[in-house]
């Protein structure tokens, strides 16, 4: 049972790093049992790191039917807290003190367990537990061991929110004159850090050698773009275990190499329009624009681009008239010209989106996911359900809907000028493709409980899984059980699923179809109909599955 309002969604997309999320309804309280009946909720406010109780903390009871109306007491020295005169029914209860992140009752991710009165159940010997934030600081360092200042510090977190496996950029910040930065207000997990800095020495001589006789090229130097453990690699980067409250220190290190010289020449494509490069080095969720370097054109046609460090680079041509990409190039000292004539040209996707009954008035956005369910891009669907993509490379692309209020996804997909299978799309290089999608609401809800050897289980993740999952990774749903094993999916569409309950499963790649297959085999069928605004029952309890 989620403890908070559902969210507007939030949406972020490439050439804008990605992170999206987005969350559903809450489970509907139960009827009182008897409208005279009043219960007690009371229990203790505890750190997660250690179990010690904490004092005036602020604790909040909110029926989950009118969460505006929330009651608010603070804990006492020993962190106990109480709500009395608690009518029959569910409820969402969280904690916040300073120093420590907010969280529900038992929260996974967005997910909480509802509090239950009135079923017979413990509420009065509850512990809430709350995370102490981290922090992560550190100093970024030259060849010399002098500090860096201005250095770009970008934090990525590993996380398995969307149900796979995903590094993602999560925070940032820049070093202070003492070449010193500092992250705060991290949950636990496991992160990863990257550094970009510029000599602040370096001076590049002019392209013409004529002008740079006495030029000292041991100052020509770049720093390469370095991950925590001084790799130029994200895949050598060591990972930054974070614990609740711990408070690391850390250091990068930065050695400066010889820049490269290179000569880019591009083909016109326009009226007298050229188009500009830009390099990009692979990251964790895809490739980073770098933006420390030089850059003039020559001539027309000529670019002459001066500061980048040896690696590879991807390459994008944007232009007047579309765009192109070169990816995996290796650049080094040996390399003096790059011809850009064997760059693949990029795509265009025009999408119309048709919705069932009237067209909705709240914002609804289209997401490209590509390569590792990775958000590429995402467009914001204009009054007339339209968006277009312009110079998407070439490849596989997963396509999603997501809007505020009710739930929408993919119903069917007809394409001009690609292949679809499923809910994907795969464009050729160069191709201009158009794509008329159908919208599908979500109107059903599905209700259950969770069982462990006959008896309700709280807490359990609980996942509706899809029928074809590698093509229909928009139809999950999932919820966690309440405190009397009840769950509520929202928002579900037309479709055949597979109802599974798994304990502890929240770091799971559970929208991997060949890891959630072994789970459905154990689970609850389920066929919902188009039928408007069911209220669906699962024929029998969901057993649960061990992680």
């Amino acid at each position: 049972m989620r403890s908070r309002l559902r969210p507007s969604v939030i949406l972020t997309a490439i050439a804008f790093s990605v992170s999206i999320c987005h969350s559903y309804a809450q489970n509907a309280s139960k009827p009182p049992t008897t409208s005279a009946e009043v219960f007690r909720v009371a229990g203790t406010v505890v750190s997660k790191l250690d179990g010690h109780p904490l004092a005036n903390a602020r604790v909040a009871l909110a029926s989950t039917k009118a969460r505006q109306q929330a009651e608010s007491v603070t804990t006492s020295e020993d962190g106990k807290f109480e709500f009395t005169g608690v009518p029959a029914g569910k409820y969402s209860l969280s904690g916040a003190k300073r120093g420590y992140i907010p969280a529900g009752y038992d929260q996974h991710d967005q997910y909480s367990t509802a509090i239950v009165t009135g079923a017979g159940l413990d509420t009065e010997n509850l512990v809430l537990k709350l995370d102490p934030n981290s922090v992560i600081a550190g100093r970024v360092l030259d060849e010399a061991g002098e500090p860096v200042r201005d250095a770009g510090i970008t934090l990525y977190r590993d996380n398995h929110v969307e149900g796979v496996h995903q590094i993602q950029t999560f925070s940032g910040s820049q070093t202070n004159d003492l070449g010193e930065f500092e992250i705060p207000n991290l949950v636990p997990g496991t992160y990863f850090m990257s550094a970009s800095a510029q000599p602040w020495y370096a001076v590049h001589p002019p392209s013409d050698t004529r002008l740079a006789g006495d030029f000292d090229h041991s100052l020509d130097v770049a720093y390469a773009l370095t991950y925590y453990g001084d790799a130029s690699e994200p895949d050598s980067a060591t990972p930054i275990t974070v614990h609740g409250g711990e408070h690391l220190q850390t250091e990068i290190h930065l050695s400066p190499v010889p820049s490269l010289h290179i000569t880019v020449h591009v083909t016109k494509s326009g009226d007298n329009q050229y188009p500009f490069p830009q390099f990009e080095q692979p990251a964790f969720d895809g490739s980073v624009p770098l933006r420390r370097y030089e850059n003039r054109m020559s001539e027309p046609g000529t670019w002459e681009i001066i500061g980048l460090p040896a690696g590879k680079y991807d390459v994008r041509l944007t232009g007047q008239n579309g765009g192109a990409q070169m990816s995996g190039v290796e650049l080094d000292s040996t390399t003096q010209q790059l011809d850009t004539t064997t760059a693949e040209p990029t795509c265009s996707l025009k999408v119309s989106v048709s919705f069932e009954g009237p067209h909705p008035t709240a914002q609804h956005f289209i997401v490209l996911r590509g390569k590792s369910a990775r958000i590429s891009q995402g467009r914001q669907l204009d009054s007339k359900g339209e968006a277009e993509f312009q110079n998407l490379a070439p490849g596989r692309y997963e396509v999603a809907l997501f809007g505020e209020g009710t739930q929408i996804a993919v119903g069917r997909m007809v394409t001009d000028g690609a292949a679809a299978a499923g809910h994907a799309v795969t464009l050729a290089a160069g191709s201009s493709v158009s794509l008329s999608i159908t919208a599908t609401r979500g109107t059903a809800e599905v209700q259950g409980v969770v069982q462990k050897s006959g008896k309700p289980f709280a807490g359990a993740m609980v996942v509706l899984v899809p029928r074809d999952p590698a093509n229909n990774r928009d139809l999950f749903r999932r919820d966690q059980s309440d405190l009397d094993g009840t769950f509520a999916l929202h928002d579900v569409i037309p479709g055949s699923y597979t109802a599974v309950a798994i304990e502890n499963g929240w770091d799971l790649d559970w929208s991997q179809p060949e890891l959630i297959a072994g789970y459905a085999k154990h689970g609850v069928p389920l066929q919902v109909s188009n039928k408007p605004a069911q209220n669906l029952n699962l024929s029998g309890p969901v057993e649960l599955q061990q992680k």
